[in-house]
Formats: structure tokens, sequence, C-alpha cells
């Protein structure tokens, strides 16, 4: 068996080192072209740093919500994505989402990142193709991550480890190449034409449709619905809330992929959206309940940055004002309808992300203006009433491809590696169980033999 594997590993790094001594090759050949700019090249390296920040603010967003005894396993189903997404998607995931193929997926040409070097692409000319994919291997970190909310305190680690690298492949990378690609089905590069900006039908709505279905196959939490706990640490969700809004500027500006006028019109949306979104969700808990509380203020400004994505460089920031508040107050009901019909969506996942993205693509067919972005589309308030159709068209083919590729991947894992803790580790907790530690040693810590004398 370790002679098989050390094969399969010898062969992958000859064919990587071939692939990388090509590309570098041919950044040093006469020919060379060198349209690259500096500033721009600044910009979206720290961007792209700013998005894969917003991965672990998502870790500690969510570790704030759950009991004590499952902190650390919710914090590692984030972090585990940057390290197993930042090695495939650097051996296929970029290539299957970007490479040259047909209408719904990409191709081999970029496997390995062959031909992936410092040249510009067509997709981003006053940056390396390097720069390009990695940033775009940001968003693909964070996407699956997200799904973690929903499956909080009962999906085995394995399982989800191996989800991710299968939901990666076959459902993100197409979706992405479909929306984003040259020559994908529904992207502005020779496809329908619709508007996705920065990531509204890609990473939300591919993402929240995923967290619902898991949700749903899944099944409840032992304790559900009638011995949860209230979040076990609210600075926890501040702190996350708050560095997801700091990173949202990389993730939405950052798609501008120039340091330039649209990058800017991207930030002013993003943290107008943001801002939105949050006084709505607090404006709704005072009349409604009687307080404004901090879980609120952190769940409405990540609901406003949720619908502001995919409108970003595409709408005016009056426009954004009413994207994050009209977001919010349908994300707000949407978390109190998930309740009621009681799926055990743990931490919300599909109530903001699923259902804030989904708002934000039919706002953005609504108010987007060439005047703001002469690359992209007049929305139905400007007389184009087409896009707003584009724009449903888009949201309900995400939804099938998320919904039933991911049923299916649920399906393949529990038949292989199984998906659902035993029940007892399940009420011991997940740290323990998953991971042999936790969060604040207090609880199991003097009852386990760590191999110490």
């Amino acid at each position: 068996m370790l002679k098989k594997i050390s094969l399969i590993v010898a062969i992958t790094l000859l064919f990587l080192n071939g692939t990388i001594d090509n590309a570098f090759a041919q950044m040093q050949s006469p020919g060379f072209p060198s349209n690259a700019n500096s500033g721009s090249i600044a910009f979206v390296l720290i961007c792209s740093a700013l998005v894969l920040l917003m991965t672990p603010a998502l870790a500690f967003f969510y570790g704030g919500f759950v009991r004590t005894r499952n902190v650390l396993n919710t914090l590692m189903m984030s972090f585990v994505t940057m390290a197993i997404i930042g090695v495939t998607w650097v051996l296929w995931g970029y290539s299957f989402a970007f490479a040259p193929g047909n209408a719904f997926f990409g191709g081999f040409e970029w496997l390995g990142l062959n031909d992936v070097g410092l040249q510009p692409s067509e997709y981003a000319p006053q940056i390396p193709h390097l720069a390009f994919m990695a940033y775009q291997g940001m968003f693909a970190i964070i996407a699956p991550a997200l799904i973690s909310g929903a499956i909080a305190e009962r999906m085995s680690f394995t399982g989800y480890s191996v989800f991710v690298v299968l939901w990666s492949f076959f459902i993100y990378s197409p979706i992405a190449h479909m929306v984003w690609g040259v020559g994908g089905l529904l992207s502005l590069s020779g496809g329908w034409g619709a508007l996705d900006f920065a990531g509204g039908t890609v990473v939300h709505i591919s993402s929240g449709v995923s967290a619902f279905v898991a949700a749903m196959y899944l099944k409840p939490r032992k304790t559900f619905p009638d011995k949860l706990s209230p979040p076990h640490n609210v600075p926890f969700i501040l702190l996350g809330a708050g560095l997801l809004w700091f990173g949202w500027f990389g993730f939405n500006a950052g798609s501008a992929l120039e340091a330039n006028n649209l990058a800017v019109i991207a930030f002013v949306n993003t943290n107008t959206s943001a801002a939105a979104g949050a006084l709505t969700w607090l404006i709704l808990e005072k009349v409604l309940r009687g307080k404004s509380t901090a879980v609120g203020a952190a769940t409405g400004g990540v609901a406003g940055l949720v619908g502001i994505t995919p409108a970003a460089g595409f709408v005016s920031p009056l426009a954004a004002i009413l994207i994050g508040s009209i977001t919010a107050f349908v994300c707000f009901y949407a978390v109190s309808l998930k309740h009621k019909i009681q799926v055990d969506d743990a931490l919300d996942t599909f109530p903001i992300h699923g259902v804030g993205g989904t708002v934000g693509a039919i706002l953005t067919g609504i108010f987007a203006s060439r005047a703001v972005n002469p690359a992209g589309r007049n929305g139905l308030l400007f007389g184009n009433p087409d896009e707003l159709l584009l724009e449903l068209a888009a949201i309900v083919v995400t939804y099938f491809l998320a919904g039933f590729g991911t049923w299916i991947i649920l399906k393949v894992v529990e038949s292989t590696v199984g998906l659902r803790v035993h029940e007892n580790a399940e009420l011991q907790g997940m740290d323990i169980s998953e991971h042999g530690e936790e969060a604040y040693n207090s609880e199991y810590t003097d009852k386990i033999n760590f191999g110490r004398k």
C-alpha cells in the first residue's frame, strides 16, 4: 500500500514540477507580455488576503453561536477548508472553474496551474494570471465553509472534509464557470448575461441552498428544538461579524480586479449596504421585540453584505441602501420562518446566505445601471426588464444544481466514510469526540489521558 502511495506522490510531483518549469519558462521568454500594473497587482493581492481573512472571521462568527463543547469543532470546519481548497484549487479546482471549456464546466488546460504564470489573462489584463487565480481561490475557500453553519454540532469532521472536496469540485467549480467563466452559460462573457459582481450566486446562493439540503439530510440535532442553548460567546459573534465586514471590502471591491473607479464604487456600496442592513435589523428587533440586540446587529450587517455582493459594481450608493435594508428585512423574517418549519439549519446559513443572496440577485436585476458600470447591463428600473428575468433564471439554475448535487454528494459521503457522529459523541460534544481537545479546558480535560505520564 505504501509503495502505491509513494508512486502516486512521485508521479504527481513530477507532473507539477514539469508544469511549473513550463509556466516559468514562458514568463522569462523575450516575448512575454508585460501589461501588468503594479498598483493593481498590490490592490488585488491585498484584497486576496482580506478575502482569506473572512474564513477565520466566519469561524469566530459561527463559533460564538454554538455551545462551549462544540466551539473548536465549529472553528475547525472553517479552518480545514483553507487547507483543503488551498491545495485542490491549485491542482484542479481553478482549471475546472476558469479554463476554456464548455457552457457548464471548465477544461483541463490549467490543471496544476499549467500555463498559469505571470502573464496577464483575459479575465484580468492588468494583473498576472497567477494573481487572479489566487484571488479566486479565496472565494472557493469560504463558499464551503459557509455550509458548516447549517450542520454544526452533528456532522463528523471526516465526513465534512470529504464533503468539502466533492462539493468544491462538483458544485462550486461548475457554477463559478457558468457565471464568471468565458463562455459560461450564465456569464456576461458569451453567456446569458446574468450579473453577479462578486459572488451572490456563485458563493452565497450555492452555499445557502446546499446548507439547507444538508440540514434536511442530516436531520436535527438531538437537542433540537427543546434543549437549545443561547450563544455561548456573543463577543465572538461581534468579532467575527466585524472582521467579515472588514474582509468584505476585498470580496467586493477586489472583484473590480484593478485599482480603479469601479473598485471605489464597490467599496462604498459594500459599507453602505452593510450599515443599512444592520440598522434595519436593529429597528425591526426594537419595534417587534422591544430590544435591539448585539447578535441582531451582527446578523443584519452580514445580511446587508450578502445582499450587495452581486450588485456591488453595478448600482449606486443610494440603491445600496435599499438593497441592504430590503435584504435584512427579508432575512429577518426568513430566520423566523425557519424556526416555524422546524428545519435545524443550526446557524441560519440558508436564511442569511441563501435567501440574502437570492434577494440580492433579484435586486441587482432591478437596480443595475450602465451609468455606474458600462460593462454591465441596465436593470428593470433603467428600461431593461429582461435583466430581471435573466437573474431569476440564474437563481433557478443555481438552486437546482446546488440542491440536487449536494443531495447526491451527501449520499456518497454517507455510504463511504459516514456523515453523522454517534449520539453519545454528539451529546458529549464534538470537540472531545472529534478532536480530543476542548476550547476552555474545563469540562473533560481531567478525564482524558493525552499520553502524558
